[in-house]
């Protein structure tokens, strides 16, 4: 790898992300995004954590953790990992950004 440029599995992940980006300003309800909330994340950082994918159908497909901040109609990307495992506490692993302002 030459340095400063991508791999293909980074340029791969920025094509998906900037997909998931574009559908999320049209609509965060899109139906490619699969957006729902994540309970647990909810209670821990006291504010609706919303996760959408990147990808479907993968191990550790690529999942985007946001929530609506600072205002109603703004949406702050505050994570981008791999999906968790399906065990009951998977949740516990992610570790996600702050919102400043809040």
């Amino acid at each position: 790898m030459k340095e400063g440029k991508a791999t293909k599995v980074e340029q791969s992940l920025y094509q998906k992300f900037g997909k998931t980006m574009k559908l999320l300003s049209i609509n965060p309800r899109h139906t490619g995004l699969h957006t729902h909330d994540i309970e647990s994340l909810t209670k821990r950082y006291g504010m609706k954590v919303w996760e959408s994918y990147l990808e479907n159908n993968k191990p550790a497909a690529g999942r985007v953790f946001w929530v609506y901040a600072p205002n109603q109609n703004d949406i702050t990307i505050i994570g981008l990992e791999p999906y968790p495992n399906t065990k009951k506490d998977s949740y516990k692993k992610i570790t996600l950004s702050a919102v400043r302002g809040q």
